[in-house]
């Protein structure tokens, strides 16, 4: 399991046991971007998440975003910059709601 969106991939799964799971790599849209970090060649920096889950049930949008950051820690300890999160309960997922 070498790169981030592998590691990623592995971390949401066994924390949030999602029905759906999108992961793309945004880094090649923020190529030259400054960061407190620089802007490191070999992407692995901005990602999109997609995440159907029952973990989310009661929580609101906020909530489900500040667990996902915190199931992540460490990635953006050790270089993941942005990450676009979109989660949803699979009621949500399988209605028109945003």
């Amino acid at each position: 399991m070498n790169s981030r969106s592998d590691r990623i991939r592995a971390i949401l799964t066994a924390r949030f046991t999602p029905e759906q799971l999108e992961i793309e790599d945004d880094s090649a849209k923020h190529a030259g971007h400054a960061h407190r970090t620089g802007a490191p060649t070999g992407g692995e920096t901005h990602y999109r998440v997609f995440m159907v889950s029952k973990a989310f049930v009661g929580y609101a949008r906020l909530a489900r975003s500040r667990v996902v950051h915190e199931a992540l820690d460490n990635e953006f300890k050790t270089g993941l910059h942005a990450i676009s999160l979109a989660l949803k309960t699979p009621s949500e997922a399988n209605s028109s709601e945003p």
